[in-house]
């Protein structure tokens, strides 16, 4: 196992200017983290190739390896023509990911509001997800590259849903980042939705929240049944944070783990924790 850190977790740093994904990447190594997970457009973008260059060496400096890239996607589109320009534009981050020297990449799959993510909807909606990621996949197999769906959006988040379009896709480079907070959102278990799907991931975040049957105020979300949801330091909140990372390292999963953190506090101290407590944790187990 490698732990480390996504990108996304300093995001507010980024954006307030106290560091550049350079800064970031130096930060993780400080703090002990084995790997960055790198996710454009928040706090940064590659559209400058340079700054690919720039990741690479930083890297290697550090001594952090570059363990996913992550980005959006959404193929419901209002034509094929836009179905296939998105297709493209995905295929074009997979170049970047191989720039990169990524071996996993992640992009999203689908978007919907939350009065049209039935089931009966995801079911019209399967084979187009299922010919996108098909040809993304394929195409990023000549580069060595495992591609993934991760457990987010609301459309596309319980594990059912995950599991189906993975074994539709049915290639062996298509599989899950497994969030294990991100379930709490299509409001199951975690514990329970980590053991269904563990054997589909190809990357793991580590993620907590705190829940609320009502609604606490400002910064919370809501889930598909009307709970509410804020980010967590990790150990912090209402997973059953002990048992999760028991399941994944009792499963035989030995890749990368990721910390994300979207909570409330400063993001560095709450990242520090954070990582403190998955290292100490899976260790303990």
């Amino acid at each position: 196992m490698k732990l480390g850190i996504s990108s996304y977790s300093l995001y507010s740093a980024m954006k307030a200017g106290e560091m550049s994904i350079l800064d970031v990447m130096e930060w993780v190594a400080e703090q002990g983290g084995e790997h960055i997970e790198i996710v454009p457009n928040l706090g940064f973008t590659l559209e400058d190739g340079g700054l690919v260059s720039e990741i690479r060496e930083k890297a290697r400096e550090v001594g952090l390896d570059i363990s996913n890239y992550a980005i959006g996607a959404n193929f419901i589109t209002e034509s094929e023509e836009k179905f296939q320009a998105e297709i493209e534009r995905v295929k074009n981050e997979v170049d970047i990911a191989n720039q990169l020297g990524v071996k996993l990449m992640r992009h999203d799959v689908a978007w919907r509001p939350i009065r049209e993510t039935s089931i009966q909807q995801f079911e019209s909606d399967l084979p187009k997800l299922v010919r996108a990621c098909r040809e993304i996949a394929d195409y990023a197999a000549q580069y060595g590259i495992t591609t993934s769906i991760e457990n987010h959006g609301y459309y596309v988040q319980a594990s059912d849903r995950v599991q189906s379009l993975i074994n539709h896709v049915d290639r062996p480079n298509f599989k899950t980042t497994l969030d294990v907070g991100n379930f709490m959102c299509a409001d199951e278990d975690s514990v329970s939705a980590v053991k269904k799907n563990i054997s589909y991931s190809s990357m793991v975040h580590i993620k907590d929240f705190y829940l609320r049957s009502t609604h606490p105020g400002e910064g919370w979300m809501e889930t598909i049944s009307g709970n509410y949801l804020r980010g967590a330091i990790i150990g912090h909140g209402d997973i059953n944070m002990r048992e999760v990372i028991g399941v994944v390292k009792n499963s035989g999963y030995d890749g990368y783990l990721s910390v994300e953190f979207e909570g409330m506090e400063e993001c560095k101290h709450a990242c520090k924790i954070s990582l403190d407590n998955v290292r100490r944790i899976w260790n303990e187990i």
